[in-house]
């Protein structure tokens, strides 16, 4: 993710997102605005957003995120592991950069709270949205101790990047991102007992490989390195920081893959759809 900076639209109204997120495996990006639902939907959210947008289709704005995607390639090594996993060449990021930069961003939107108002503006955007619910928790007689919940696995309560709209029953119902592998062992696609593996590469001089094993819990939980994960990304982040990174994001649903080769999202995808 590029540090945020200024941008402005054509006429020079500045804003300043609170993120740039560029996804390299799924060739799309993000601009993130972190909000709360108290600041209005029409007063404050609609104009910010639609601000950014405009902003974001300005020639200058995209190779300003395009030099910082660059620069933050050439100053963290955790970033360079993503590119080298993506088995991307050095020679050719920026292409794959621009490239991606060249379609409309997706709207990242962490907030406390969906509203009828919120939910029928996402419905008049030709750009995809995606919204996450972040809750807040605030301990009773020591409002000091607060804690964020955030959501597991990328699961949007609102996801309009499909092409469907974002209506209150799409809100409500059960989405592909709320399964977990204890669901796919129910619908008998796993079961417990089963091997997954994974394989990282790691950037140190030249290119490095480990690879992992784990074995799946009667609870749908992981067992590897010693440890019990109840989520494919935490044992997949687990893996990779024992290679010796010190990344800590990773998607584990495309990460392992079952003994005939398949990752745990192409199974997720066969049981319950896209």
């Amino acid at each position: 993710m590029p540090k945020s900076k200024k941008i402005t639209t054509a006429d020079g109204y500045g804003t300043i997102p609170d993120g740039y997120v560029i996804d390299i495996d799924q060739r799309v990006w993000y601009i993130v605005e972190v909000e709360l639902i108290r600041h209005g939907v029409y007063k404050h959210i609609v104009e910010q957003i639609t601000k950014q947008i405009l902003a974001s289709s300005q020639p200058y704005t995209k190779q300003k995120i395009e030099d910082l995607a660059i620069d933050n390639y050439n100053n963290d090594q955790a970033t360079k592991e993503k590119f080298i996993e993506a088995e991307i060449a050095e020679i050719d990021i920026r292409k794959v950069v621009g490239d991606i930069l060249k379609e409309p961003p997706i709207i990242g939107l962490p907030i406390d709270s969906i509203n009828n108002d919120l939910r029928d503006w996402t419905n008049t955007l030709k750009n995809k949205v995606k919204i996450w619910i972040v809750d807040k928790f605030v301990e009773v007689g020591n409002p000091e101790n607060i804690i964020y919940g955030f959501p597991e696995e990328y699961k949007p309560e609102i996801d309009t990047a499909d092409g469907a709209e974002a209506s209150e029953q799409q809100v409500l119902k059960i989405k592909q991102y709320d399964v977990t592998i204890l669901d796919l062992i129910n619908n008998e696609k796993l079961k417990p007992s089963d091997k997954l593996f994974m394989t990282y590469k790691l950037r140190s001089g030249t290119y490095g490989k480990k690879e992992y094993e784990a074995t799946i819990l009667d609870d749908g939980s992981l067992s590897l390195l010693g440890q019990t994960f109840n989520s494919p990304s935490y044992a997949a982040i687990a893996c990779i920081q024992d290679a010796g990174s010190d990344r800590n994001t990773v998607n584990g649903w495309t990460s392992w893959k079952t003994i005939d080769g398949r990752t745990l999202s192409d199974i997720r995808e066969e049981c319950f759809g896209g």
